[in-house]
């Protein structure tokens, strides 16, 4: 038997369907292991790269050696490092997490307020590593920041340029490398990455300067297609601290990175991205150009709320905090709002059939009795 439904009583069924709609939230939980990069040991428990991983991702990719490497990197003038756990625990966006993510938020917020335009990568900790702040070119070393002492050192160190009292320091020395590891990021930082820490250390050992020279990985710096990507902070020919990027390098080129950049402060001019440097006057007088309109005041700039926070060459170079492939996404109507919407459309059309429904029916009696009344 075929039972009709009336509009009244399909609107009901719409109802009873609508108001089963459930809507749940999808948590999802990275894990953590409590790991530092040490040395040899965590890159020997590394599994040794593929050929077809290495020639897709690593140094034999198609992609090397294919782009223009100088003038990669923005100008700065000072760069901060937080200690974070391993960087085989990291999200792809390490910086929207635990205590990355508070400095991050306490560091775009007082940005404008920074006597030096200032990078923010997240690089290797783990156990009692974790919340070490390292500070280049000033070779400082605050110990074990959380996230109760983020606003305070931001506003101590970072806009005041004081001594942050709360906290441990220690002056640095020796020469840094860093280098991008950020495997959740970027395959590619993830297979040229951990081989270039294991050449550097291997290097750093025979040549007795395991006290002087210390490899960390970090987060990602901008510019996955050059990887692999490192920074190298140490004396220059004067003896300044000075920072310098490098890109495309290989295992192979590791021994000239020790050897003539650190060990003689001369730059490998065909692997070299630019060093970190401060704003020319007349790059400073160029920009606040570009930022006025006819009339002559200033644009002031707003920065999507997704680019806030790290810095990085293809995605947070420009904007001085660490982590590609960045769209502004389309606005998103709510869903709610979207099937509550489409509900009362569907309930007004159910409306307009009963009342037709109803003014036929009128209509129907009304010429009926109109032609009893004649046959009368």
């Amino acid at each position: 038997m075929i039972t009709k439904l009336t509009p009244s009583f399909r609107s009901l069924r719409l109802f009873n369907s609508l108001s089963s709609i459930c809507f749940c939230e999808t948590l999802e939980f990275v894990g953590k292991k409590n790991t530092w990069y040490s040395s040899m040991a965590e890159v020997e428990n590394n599994e040794a790269v593929t050929v077809s991983e290495d020639e897709v991702y690593g140094f034999k990719r198609k992609e090397m050696y294919s782009g223009t490497l100088a003038g990669s990197v923005g100008s700065y003038g000072r760069h901060v490092f937080l200690c974070y756990q391993s960087h085989e625990t990291w999200i792809p966006r390490v910086e929207a997490q635990g205590l990355p993510q508070r400095f991050a938020e306490s560091f775009r917020d007082r940005k404008a307020d920074f006597a030096v335009e200032t990078r923010l990568t997240v690089c290797g900790g783990g156990d009692d590593l974790d919340g070490d702040v390292l500070i280049f070119p000033d070779m400082i070393r605050y110990k074990a920041l959380k996230d109760t002492d983020v606003d305070a050192f931001v506003e101590d160190v970072l806009v005041k340029g004081k001594p942050w009292t709360s906290g441990i320091q220690e002056e640095l020395s020796g020469s840094f490398v860093f280098v991008c590891a950020h495997g959740s990021r970027d395959k590619r930082c993830g297979v040229c990455g951990p081989a270039l820490m294991e050449k550097f250390e291997e290097e750093i050992k025979s040549r007795g300067l395991s006290n002087q020279i210390f490899v960390k990985p970090c987060s990602h710096i901008g510019g996955h297609k050059y990887a692999g990507n490192l920074i190298i902070f140490s004396p220059d020919s004067a003896g300044n601290i000075s920072g310098h990027w490098y890109g495309y390098v290989t295992p192979d080129d590791v021994p000239a990175m020790l050897d003539q950049h650190i060990a003689k402060g001369e730059i490998i001019q065909n692997l070299s991205r630019g060093p970190m440097r401060l704003r020319t006057d007349g790059e400073e007088a160029k920009k606040e150009e570009e930022h006025k309109i006819p009339n002559g005041n200033s644009v002031v700039e707003r920065e999507p709320e997704e680019k806030k926070g790290f810095t990085g060459g293809c995605c947070q170079g420009a904007n001085g905090v660490s982590c590609c492939q960045e769209q502004t996404p389309e606005p998103v109507k709510k869903e709610g709002s979207v099937k509550l919407n489409w509900f009362r459309s569907m309930i007004e059309k159910e409306e307009l059939l009963l009342g037709a429904a109803a003014v036929g029916a009128v209509a129907t009696i009304a010429v009926a009795y109109s032609i009893y009344r004649r046959s009368g």
